[in-house]
C-alpha cells in the first residue's frame, strides 16, 4: 500500500486542500472556492465509487451503467467548461469519438477483457484524457476567435468560407491542447512515473509488465486526445459549438 488509510492521511489532505485554496486567494486567482469544492467532491465521489466498485465489476448491466454515467458526467463537465450556452452538449462528439473506437478495438482484440476490474480503470483514463483535451482545445479555439474575430472577417472578405476562416485562426491555438499529453509521454520515466506504472508495481507486476501497461496508456491517450481536439476544432469552426 502506497499510503496507509489513517486519520493522519485525512488531516494531511485537509491541510493541502486549505493550503491550495489559500494560495489561490492570496494570488487573486479567483478559484479558491472551486478548489475547496473540487476537493470535497472528489472525496465524496471516490468514497461512493469505492463502495460501488465491488458490486458493478461482477455484473454487466451495472458495469455498463457506470460507464454511461462516467461518459455523461465527462460530457457535461467538458461542455460547460467550453461554453455556458446550450451548445455544450456537442462535447459528446469529440469525447465519444475518441474513446469508443479505442475501447472497442481493445475488447475485440482481447487485450482488454470485458470485466469491470479492467474495463472501468481503462475507460476512466481514456474518458478523462478526452475530457481534458476537449476542454483545452475548445476553450483555446473560442478564446482565439473572440480575440481575433477581425481577422476571421478579413478572411471571409477575401473569399474564404466561414469554416475555413475560423480554422485559420483557431487551429494553432486548439493544437496547444495536445501539449500536456505530448510532454507527459516524452518525459515518462525521466521526470515522472505515472499512476498506471506505480499501480502495477504495487499490485505485484514486474517492472517490464508495468512499463508495457504504462506505454499502452500513454499511446492510447494520445490517440484519444488527437481525435478529441480535431473534432472539437471542427465543431467550433462550423459554429456548432460557440459562445453567445
Amino acid at each position: 500500500m502506497l499510503f496507509p488509510v489513517t486519520p493522519t492521511l485525512g488531516l494531511v489532505l485537509a491541510v493541502l486542500l486549505v493550503f491550495a485554496a489559500a494560495i489561490a486567494a492570496w494570488a487573486s486567482l479567483g478559484r479558491s472556492r472551486e478548489i475547496v469544492v473540487a476537493g470535497l467532491r472528489a472525496a465524496v465521489q471516490l468514497a461512493a465509487v469505492s463502495l460501488l466498485i465491488g458490486w458493478v465489476v461482477h455484473s454487466l448491466g451495472p458495469l455498463l451503467g457506470l460507464l454511461a454515467v462516467m461518459f455523461a458526467v465527462a460530457v457535461r463537465t467538458a461542455g460547460r467548461r467550453v461554453t455556458p450556452n446550450r451548445t455544450w452538449w456537442w462535447a459528446a462528439l469529440p469525447i465519444g469519438a475518441g474513446v469508443v473506437p479505442v475501447v472497442v478495438a481493445l475488447l475485440l482484440t482481447g487485450l482488454l477483457p470485458l470485466r469491470g476490474i479492467a474495463l472501468i480503470p481503462v475507460a476512466g483514463i481514456l474518458i478523462g484524457g478526452a475530457l481534458t483535451a476537449t476542454v483545452l482545445g475548445g476553450r483555446r479555439a473560442l478564446d482565439e476567435l473572440g480575440t481575433r474575430w477581425g481577422e476571421v472577417e478579413a478572411g471571409m472578405a477575401l473569399g474564404l468560407l466561414d469554416r475555413d476562416a475560423r480554422l485559420e485562426i483557431a487551429r494553432p491555438a486548439a493544437a496547444d491542447a495536445l501539449l500536456p499529453g505530448l510532454d507527459q509521454t516524452r518525459t515518462v520515466g525521466l521526470v515522472t512515473l505515472p499512476g498506471a506504472f506505480v499501480g502495477m508495481l504495487l499490485g505485484g507486476a514486474s517492472p517490464v509488465e508495468a512499463g508495457a501497461v504504462q506505454l499502452f496508456v500513454l499511446v492510447a491517450l494520445m490517440a484519444v486526445q488527437v481525435v478529441a481536439v480535431a473534432l472539437v476544432l471542427e465543431l467550433v469552426a462550423r459554429g456548432l459549438l460557440h459562445r453567445n
